[in-house]
């Protein structure tokens, strides 16, 4: 470089320095200008074709994983996964995702990290969590599932899938006041999916509860038992499963089945829902109406002459045969009247027994609960004596003292029934054990099995009593008491041999009321439990006595159709002889009529799973007419009953389901096709309409 300017000097017409320097820098920064717009010319057609494969030319579907008949999709515009047929001209679910991370952010294209397993798909979702998605076929039965587990990358991280009803009716979950069938005009906030008392937390979810969704379309979703969940409801446009956020990584696992109609896909998640064998409970507590004994008095001694009243009052009406109830509070009197009660010791004279002269045509039921008042001297001892383990407890150190947590329960505080603990299990079978020998009694109605003390004040509980465990436990104690046991909260114990006390409702025409007893039914059946004790007759939520005849009459025609007749309301306090005679008469055909049918179709339910009380949908799970029809119901295929239900009507639009066969209206002998929508169908105050099934 430094002998440049010699060889230069050797031209004819040498240029000044300075002008041959001055030009190649000019002619270096025109190059320079040249090339660098080229490169943002060539940098913005790079974005425009990648905007353009993202926006435009990459299709919205990817398949992510296709089984025999069905196949699910990432649809990235929409950020929700779709299971469709593979001819894609039926869509079974379609599932919003787009609340795992960010929902701002797009996710342009899903790629299988498990591409070497056709029947797995496994993604980082935005760094945020992972999923996992196995698809099981199961060809004998023509299913298809698809098992998701979302997984948390960091701790508080909530998880949340929504499933659209749009084009799809949703049935199971929860019992709700207000019952509806489908749960499609549902709304609750997002909270915790447990079993509550509907009476103290009329917004909450209450019992029968399943974690199990059925879809219209042929779809069914099962949650995972193992994992704490939340639940939201959103009136006509979706549902929503949470994880709710955790130190832990909890994750949200549930299995999304898909079948050729919702009949199908029911009776499949039947085999998932239940592994153990059925049993069917104490059968003839069918064919005996319950008689609830108000009273408002304050000694055992009165409530036995309050009973002797009651007792007296049923003869002279020519109701004598059934069961009188009496609730906790009329239960503890009586029981103080047996000394020996709370120690479990059966120490019981002939004179302390009860007199049965009077009584008997009648059984006796009485209620119990797992608390205990901290004002018991019984409490007190078992801090003294070693067997404070009997109530629920936790330490104060990882090896301190247990110490009781208390709980709230008809205004006292209490202690409750630590289930885990096989001493307290014995004492309590003992206390039942002394009223049975000292009330002579034969069924007994556990209460008080809903809420979890430790989740309600933020402590942690024992690993076996998280969420609703304490209803299964409980249930299982019900089952070594009998077959006479009652239960007013289920889940997870529908194929025990017991009955299950539907929630209380109110006293009139609304959904929360006497619209909703037959939803409120469809749900219990659907969820599998078939052994049922309905709301007394013309409801019992407030516990006032019934006053509209009208009411109290469409109540019992709907009621005399279902497991057990049961009263809140004597007739007599409700009207004159048109409710008397109308009471005995629907009574008799409960007896005579409805009882065989339960009987016969019960052994179907022990083999099958299949619900005794079914939905239109059931003998033709093909038809839309059939998924929204919330007030008529079948019992097995044989026995259509559409009753009324609004307030003044006499008559009343009667849909006959198809199937291949034909139905006869049991009051005129006519025959009618399978498919037939009758209009106006006459119904008088004392009539309810019930068709029979004919072969064609």
């Amino acid at each position: 470089m430094c002998n440049m300017p010699h060889a230069r000097n050797r031209n004819p017409s040498p240029i000044p320095e300075v002008t041959w320097d001055t030009g190649l820098k000019e002619m270096n920064e025109t190059w320079k200008g040249a090339i660098a717009c080229l490169g943002v010319a060539v940098f913005f057609v790079m974005t425009i074709g990648i905007i353009y494969w993202q926006v435009v030319d990459q299709p919205n579907k990817n398949w992510i994983l296709k089984g025999s008949f069905s196949g699910l999709i990432w649809e990235r515009r929409t950020h929700s996964l779709v299971i469709q047929t593979l001819t894609e001209d039926k869509t079974y679910v379609e599932i919003d995702v787009g609340i795992v991370g960010n929902a701002d952010i797009e996710v342009p294209f899903i790629r299988n990290l498990c591409w070497l397993n056709k029947t797995e798909f496994c993604y980082t979702w935005d760094s945020v969590a992972d999923v996992k998605i196995s698809l099981e076929v199961n060809e004998e039965t023509e299913t298809e599932c698809y098992s998701m587990t979302w997984t948390p990358v960091h701790c508080n991280v909530e998880l949340k899938d929504c499933f659209s009803m749009t084009n799809v009716s949703w049935y199971g979950g929860a019992s709700v006041q207000g019952q509806s069938w489908p749960i499609n005009d549902q709304n609750a906030t997002m909270k915790p999916f447990t079993v509550s008392d509907l009476r103290s937390n009329p917004s909450g979810y209450g019992s029968a509860l399943e974690r199990y969704f059925l879809g219209s379309s042929g779809v069914v979703v099962l949650v995972s038992p193992d994992i704490p969940l939340q639940l939201e409801m959103e009136s006509r446009q979706q549902f929503c499963l949470q994880s709710p956020p955790s130190m832990e990584r909890v994750p949200l696992q549930y299995s999304v089945c898909v079948a050729r109609n919702v009949k199908v896909a029911h009776q499949e998640a039947l085999q998932q829902l239940s592994e153990h064998s059925r049993e069917m409970p104490n059968m003839d507590i069918l064919r005996l109406p319950f008689w609830k004994l108000l009273v408002n008095v304050d000694s055992g001694l009165k409530v036995e002459k309050e009973l002797r009243t009651f007792s007296n009052r049923l003869r002279r009406h020519q109701m004598g045969e059934g069961v009188i109830s009496f609730n906790e509070h009329s239960t503890t009197l009586l029981a103080d009247m047996d000394h020996h009660y709370l120690d479990g010791r059966k120490r019981v004279s002939k004179g302390q027994t009860r007199d049965l002269a009077f009584l008997k045509l009648l059984n006796i039921s009485i209620t119990l609960s797992p608390f205990l008042s901290v004002d018991y001297t019984q409490f007190h001892n078992s801090l003294l004596d070693g067997t404070g383990s009997y109530w629920l407890s936790l330490p104060t150190a990882p090896q301190g003292q247990l110490v009781p947590v208390l709980s709230q329960w008809r205004g006292r505080f209490c202690v409750k029934l630590n289930v885990t603990d096989s001493g307290a299990v014995s004492w309590f079978l003992e206390r039942v054990g002394s009223l049975q020998a000292f009330l002579d009694m034969e069924y007994i109605q556990l209460e008080g099995a809903e809420g979890n003390p430790f989740e309600e004040q933020a402590l942690r509980p024992p690993h076996a009593l998280g969420g609703d465990q304490y209803i299964g436990l409980l249930a299982d104690l019900a089952t070594r008491i009998g077959g006479g046991a009652i239960m007013t909260a289920g889940t997870r114990s529908s194929h025990k041999p017991l009955f299950l006390r539907m929630t209380p409702l109110r006293s009139d025409w609304s959904a929360a009321g006497l619209k909703g007893l037959i939803p409120s039914l469809l749900h219990h059946t659907l969820l599998g439990y078939n052994f049922l004790i309905p709301d007394a007759v013309g409801g019992s939520l407030t516990e006032d006595l019934v006053t509209d005849e009208e009411l109290f009459i469409r109540w019992l025609e709907i009621a005399a159709f279902l497991p057990v007749l049961s009263f809140h309301t004597p007739p007599w306090a409700c009207g004159e002889d048109l409710v008397l005679n109308l009471t005995r008469a629907y009574i008799a055909r409960h007896k005579d009529f409805v009882v065989p049918l339960i009987q016969r179709f019960a052994e179907e339910w022990k083999e099958t799973g299949n619900p005794i009380y079914r939905p239109l949908w059931w003998l033709n799970p093909d038809d839309p007419m059939t998924f929204t029809i919330d007030d008529q119901f079948l019992i097995g295929d044989e026995v259509l009953i559409a009753p009324v239900t609004e307030k003044g009507a006499v008559w009343r639009d009667i849909y006959l389901p198809d199937g291949g066969f034909q139905w006869q209206d049991s009051r005129n002998a006519q025959v009618f096709d399978g498919g037939t929508l009758i209009e106006a169908y006459p119904l008088a105050l004392e009539e309810v309409a019930i068709f029979v099934r004919r072969s064609s």
